[in-house]
């Protein structure tokens, strides 16, 4: 498999993946973040994202709310372009 069918395999499955998590409010900022950039992140990017999808939404929310700080590991620059998507989605409602 090629680097580029690689990477738009990943896409895909991180799309699908934030479009079921569970927790509405995390499922609408992952899925329209998905939907708006997905195709746009590079590899390290993607990784990150996929990252992100693989913590609990309960653990996610506290981040978003500013409950908790996000871990080192993921308070990188795809978590703060994602916490500013659902800023802005917060602010057209």
């Amino acid at each position: 498999m090629s680097d580029t069918t690689d990477i738009e395999v990943r896409r895909r499955k991180a799309r699908f993946r934030a479009q079921r998590r569970g927790f509405r409010e995390i499922d609408l900022v992952f899925s329209a973040f998905a939907e708006a950039h997905l195709e746009t992140l590079d590899g390290h990017e993607l990784a990150q994202f996929e990252a992100l999808l693989q913590v609990a939404d309960w653990q996610v929310y506290a981040w978003f709310m500013g409950h908790e700080p996000a871990p080192p590991e993921h308070d990188h620059a795809v978590f703060a372009r994602l916490r500013a998507y659902r800023e802005n989605l917060r602010a057209r409602t």
